[in-house]
């Protein structure tokens, strides 16, 4: 006969160790996407990365099969967290004047707060595209973003408040305007502060989007 108190002592332990795993991932994620950011995807090592984590390679090859593999899922990660930032203003009931702000602040405050975030897009992501080809084609490893900009762009449009235009041209207006900042501020070229600009960033992509 099954004894449920030991059922669920297995259960609960079960639980444990999968989200001490879980919280283990995701030390190497942002351990990886540090060092990937800094020393660039072909200089750093399994090894590097294991070393920097406290963790032997093999260990780290029971997460991750490849320095690749670690590579896609840092940015589907990366996509996922944005998105979920983004998927809540979604949902908020303002008007798209104000959302736009709120996208802009957002955005601003994970450069400032997860400035690997940001680097590990702009230094890797986007430079060492073949790296990416297989598996994590086109918008493939960042469709959380590419969703809820979507959705974004959609209301705005079906509420009368943006002018009905192609999805891309659409998203390089936002996506484009805030990376170019980020990258201004990354490289130190900017007059004022990062989170200064947020106002007049925003009516710029306002003006740009409005019916």
């Amino acid at each position: 006969m099954v004894n449920p108190e030991l059922e669920d002592v297995k259960i609960l332990l079960k639980m444990k160790r999968q989200g001490i795993k879980e919280r283990k991932r995701l030390e190497i994620i942002r351990t990886a996407c540090r060092l990937f950011s800094e020393k660039g995807y072909y200089n750093t090592t399994m090894p590097d990365i294991a070393q920097a984590v406290g963790m032997s390679v093999g260990n780290l090859y029971n997460y991750f099969e490849s320095k690749e593999e670690l590579a896609k899922e840092i940015m589907m990660t990366v996509s996922d967290w944005v998105g979920e930032k983004l998927r809540k203003i979604n949902e908020m009931e303002v008007n798209m004047h104000e959302k736009v702000r709120m996208f802009v602040r957002s955005f601003f405050e994970i450069a400032i707060e997860e400035p690997e975030l940001i680097s590990y897009f702009l230094r890797v992501y986007l430079v060492n595209r073949e790296v990416f080809s297989d598996g994590c084609e086109g918008f493939a490893c960042v469709a959380s973003v590419i969703t809820e900009v979507m959705v974004f762009l959609s209301d705005g449009i079906e509420k009368g408040e943006f002018r009905n235009q192609s999805f891309y041209p659409a998203f390089t207006i936002i996506m484009g305007t805030l990376g170019g900042m980020v990258f201004l501020h990354k490289e130190g070229l900017l007059d004022k502060h990062l989170m200064d600009y947020i106002e007049e960033v925003s009516e710029n992509i306002w003006r740009a989007l409005r019916a």
